[in-house]
């Protein structure tokens, strides 16, 4: 169909989504999340997810699964083999993991850190993207092409709370009783 606009997915926080359209376009908007942007070349499929923390939330509750790196990588790598993909074509560009707070962890950088390493364990090829800084990013993915956009975000670093001193109360008569 000529002049069909492209079916455009947004892919939110503790979701993955894997398409074999050669139409789509996948978006997203990233802070200190990280998304992986995963294809097969040659079966032109692929899909992408978004993790908001590192690891498998050990500890945590069974709802929140979705949450954790761990569980949307495999989600991503296990819905591309079910539509035919095969491991050793599988390649990857991540994105996101900026550090928007300073003065707190830097989840972003575990997150960037967790990724790399589980497309290394997993030997998946590591083709590029674009990760850290301090800025957010809104991001369009084909997963057809491989081709992605990013669009960066203006700067929000919130600076870091400082408590108020606390002024003691005196009571309004001008008394004060001392113990």
């Amino acid at each position: 169909m000529i002049g069909a606009r492209p079916e455009r997915v947004h892919v939110i926080q503790g979701e993955c989504f894997v398409t074999d359209k050669q139409d789509a376009v996948l978006t997203t908007v990233l802070g200190s999340c990280v998304a992986a942007c995963m294809r097969d070349p040659v079966l032109k499929i692929g899909g992408m997810n978004h993790f908001l923390l590192p690891g498998g939330g050990e500890g945590s509750g069974n709802n929140e699964a979705e949450r954790f790196g761990v569980y949307l990588m495999e989600l991503l790598v296990n819905g591309l083999l079910k539509r035919g993909a095969r491991r050793e074509n599988l390649e990857t560009k991540l994105f996101g993991g900026a550090r928007t707070v300073q003065g707190f962890a830097d989840i972003g950088g575990k997150n960037i850190e967790f990724a790399r390493h589980f497309l290394e364990n997993e030997q998946i090829s590591y083709v590029g993207g674009s990760v850290g800084g301090d800025q957010g990013r809104r991001l369009e993915y084909h997963p057809a092409t491989g081709k992605a956009r990013q669009f960066l975000l203006p700067r929000t670093v919130a600076p870091v709370p400082r408590p108020e001193p606390r002024v003691p109360q005196v009571p309004a008569s001008g008394e004060l009783e001392l113990f």
